[in-house]
C-alpha cells in the first residue's frame, strides 16, 4: 500500500447535517462531507490557512505590484480578505476575525475614499467583504455598505461607464456591468450571492443565476472550458479559475428549485470533467490550460482546487474521482508557498488580448493576492 504522504487520498464519508450560516439558506442541507485528510505535517488546511491569513493581516493595501498605495481597495485584496473571513469562521478563530474587523474600521472614517465605487465588476466585488463581516458580527454598518453596492450593480448605469452597451444589458435584466469576460463570473456572483446570504432576499441570487447562464451560453466551449472573452480564443488559467470558483460559490446557495440550477450545474460539471483531464501529473494546472508548454500557475490551480473540493463536499462531483484530484492539487499547490507565506508563480494582473504570446509571457509574481486568496478559499472549503 502506498503511503498517505505520497498523495493517495484517504477519503472518509461522514454522514451529518450541516446548517446554513446566515439568514439565507444554502441550496440544500449537505448530507455528507468528505475528509480528504489526514495531512502530512505542515500541510493541513488549519495550518496553511492560519499562515496565509496572518500574512494578509500584516500586508498593506496592494496596488497591483505598483509602488504606493492604491486609489481604492483592489479586487485581489478583496478576494483575500473574503477568504480570510471565511477561514476565520470555519476555524473558529475569534482573534483573526477581530484583526480583520480592525482592518476595515478605518474605511468608515479616515480611509473612506478607499471603498470602491460600484461602477464596475472589479469594484463591486468589494461588497462581499462587508456582507461577510456583517454575517459574522451583525454590525449593521457593514450591511449598509454591501447592500448599496449590490443594488447599484443592478441599478441604472451611471457615470462614465454608462455606455450604450451598458444600457442594453440593463434593459434586458442583466447587470449593466456585464462585459463578457470570464473573470466577471466570480466578481458578480460573489457580490450577489453574498447579498442573498446576508439579506435573505431571493432577488439577489436570481440576478446572479440569470447572469451566469448568459456567460455559460456565450463563453463555454464544447470541451467544457471557457475563452477569456468572445474575441480571445485562449483558455487562460486564472480566467477559467474565476469561472470555476464563481460557479461553485453560486451553487452553494442557489436554491434546489431554482429554474436555472440545472443549466448552471451542467456547465459546472462539464467544466470540472475537462479540468480533470488537463490536471498535470504533479497536481497543477497551467497558465494556458490546454498548452503543455506553458508554465504551472498557482492562482488558477487554487481556484480549480476550490471548485473540486466544493463539488465533492456538496455531492455534486463523484468523491472517488474528484477527491483524489483535489487532494493531489492541494498538496502540490502548498509547495509553492515560501517561508514568508507568500505564494509564488502567480500570473500578474491580466487584461484580455488575442495573442498567445501575451499570456505565455505574463510576469510570474510572488505574494500577489491573486494567488493568496485561493489558498484561503481552499482551506475554508476543506474545513467546511
Amino acid at each position: 500500500m502506498r503511503r498517505l504522504n505520497e498523495g493517495l487520498p484517504y477519503i472518509v464519508i461522514v454522514l451529518m447535517g450541516i446548517g446554513g450560516m446566515s439568514c439565507a439558506p444554502t441550496s440544500s442541507t449537505i448530507k455528507s462531507t468528505v475528509d480528504l485528510g489526514p495531512w502530512p505535517a505542515g500541510s493541513s488546511p488549519q495550518e496553511i490557512g492560519k499562515r496565509v491569513a496572518a500574512r494578509f493581516i500584516e500586508s498593506p493595501h496592494q496596488n497591483f505590484g505598483r509602488p504606493g498605495p492604491p486609489a481604492r481597495i483592489t479586487y485581489p485584496e478583496v478576494c483575500t480578505w473574503y477568504g480570510s473571513l471565511t477561514f476565520a469562521k470555519v476555524s473558529n478563530d475569534g482573534e483573526l476575525l477581530k484583526q480583520l474587523v480592525a482592518r476595515f474600521e478605518p474605511l468608515f472614517n479616515e480611509e473612506k475614499s478607499l471603498i470602491p465605487i460600484s461602477d464596475h465588476v472589479d469594484h463591486t466585488v468589494f461588497a462581499s467583504v462587508p456582507f461577510e463581516t456583517y454575517m459574522q458580527t451583525r454590525d449593521p454598518r457593514y450591511l449598509e455598505i454591501g447592500k448599496d453596492m449590490a443594488d447599484k450593480q443592478w441599478g441604472e448605469p451611471f457615470g462614465s461607464r454608462a455606455t450604450p452597451q451598458a444600457w442594453a444589458y440593463y434593459r434586458l435584466g442583466y447587470t449593466w456591468q456585464t462585459r463578457m469576460w470570464i473573470d466577471d463570473m466570480f466578481m458578480i456572483t460573489a457580490a450577489q450571492a453574498q447579498a442573498y446570504r446576508a439579506i435573505g432576499d431571493r432577488t439577489y441570487i436570481d440576478r446572479a443565476a440569470k447572469e451566469m447562464v448568459i456567460y455559460l451560453d456565450t463563453l463555454q466551449m464544447p470541451n467544457g472550458l471557457f475563452y477569456h472573452a468572445p474575441d480571445v480564443p485562449f483558455f487562460w488559467g486564472r480566467g477559467n479559475g474565476w469561472m470555476a470558483a464563481g460557479t461553485a460559490e453560486l451553487l452553494r446557495s442557489l436554491p434546489e428549485d431554482h429554474p436555472n440550477r440545472p443549466r448552471i450545474m451542467e456547465g459546472f460539471k462539464t467544466m470540472m470533467a475537462s479540468l480533470l483531464k488537463f490536471q498535470g501529473e504533479d497536481g497543477m494546472w497551467r497558465q494556458l490550460i490546454d498548452r503543455p508548454e506553458s508554465w504551472q500557475e498557482t492562482s488558477s490551480t487554487g481556484m480549480f482546487t476550490f471548485a473540486f473540493i466544493t463539488g465533492v463536499k456538496n455531492g455534486w462531483l463523484d468523491a472517488n474521482t474528484y477527491g483524489p484530484a483535489a487532494r493531489k492539487a492541494w498538496l502540490a499547490l502548498i509547495q509553492y508557498i515560501n517561508e514568508d507565506a507568500d505564494v509564488r508563480e502567480v500570473c500578474e494582473g491580466t487584461n484580455k488580448k488575442n495573442d498567445y504570446q501575451y499570456y505565455i509571457d505574463r510576469k510570474r509574481n510572488v505574494g500577489d493576492m491573486h494567488g493568496q486568496a485561493p489558498i484561503l478559499w481552499c482551506a475554508t472549503a476543506l474545513l467546511r
